[in-house]
């Protein structure tokens, strides 16, 4: 049992070590005193003062965090209404196509959700609009993909929720509106919080959607990364993707101690009961 133990242990570390070494490599090279990244010259801060200088990372940046916060909300929203159909309305015509079409974007390739929406977008321009892709086609693109991971994250909740807490607050007078705002919400609340993070991070690293919906002067930050890769490697990317990495950390930690902490006030209050 102990040999069992010992090997199991040993392919979590390796698994561990092969996800996280790249990303270990690029935060100790963001110090380097050196535009080549794999010869260490020495540690600075350079890149990280040059990177306050380069205008269009930190343009692009904001633009990302601005992108990716507004279609992580939208998906949440929708996800919710997504999940709370899929929960609570077992029958109705065209559930299957309903669903179908909701958790479609979890299986479609990127590129084919990139290239519909272009072509989408460009027939409303010609036919009913006029205007140049930008933020409002980037968030459009994100959202369609955020939503199916957002009501995945949001409907596998709803199904652990005691029903007879509905029934009882509905026996009570509550109209069906309240029962969701007094209860669902509340209930739901750590899992809102875990699709906002996700669908977040979904939109903050999208590039294949990216390239298709951007516009002159809306490039987010992974498209601008990856146009600089394929010139070259640039330390001052490194820099951004460290101080990234370190938000990322930052946040995940930060609502993790406080879904923990609202499970811990759950619980006590349940047991004061």
């Amino acid at each position: 049992m102990k040999k069992y133990r010992w090997f199991g242990r040993c392919w979590l570390s390796l698994g561990y070590l092969f996800l996280y070494i790249p990303i270990i490599m690029l935060i100790v090279y963001s110090f380097n005193n050196s535009a080549q990244d794999m010869l260490w010259r020495g540690f600075t801060l350079h890149w990280y003062q040059a990177l306050t200088e380069d205008t269009e990372i930190i343009s692009s940046f904001l633009l990302s965090l601005k992108v990716a916060s507004i279609a992580a909300t939208c998906s949440v929203i929708l996800g919710t209404a997504v999940a709370y159909v899929h929960n609570h309305y077992r029958q109705f015509r065209g559930r299957a196509l309903f669903m179908g079409m909701a958790s479609a974007p979890l299986v479609m390739p990127d590129v084919i959700i990139g290239l519909s929406l272009l072509l989408m977008l460009v027939g409303l321009e010609n036919t009913f609009i006029s205007g140049q892709r930008g933020l409002f086609t980037l968030v459009f693109g994100h959202s369609v993909l955020g939503v199916a991971y957002a009501a995945v994250v949001i409907a596998s909740r709803l199904k652990e929720v005691n029903k007879s807490l509905y029934e009882a607050a509905m026996d009570l007078g509550c109209k069906p509106y309240q029962v969701f705002g007094l209860i669902t919400l509340p209930t739901i609340s750590q899992a809102l919080m875990s699709a906002w993070l996700l669908t977040f991070t979904l939109s903050l690293d999208d590039v294949v959607i990216s390239s298709f919906l951007s516009g002159p002067g809306y490039s987010t930050l992974p498209i601008v990364i990856f146009s600089r890769a394929r010139l070259g490697l640039d330390p001052r990317v490194n820099a951004i993707a460290a101080l990234t990495i370190l938000a990322v950390t930052i946040a995940v930690v930060t609502s993790s101690l406080l879904m923990v902490r609202r499970q811990r006030q759950r619980l006590k209050i349940l047991n004061n009961k």
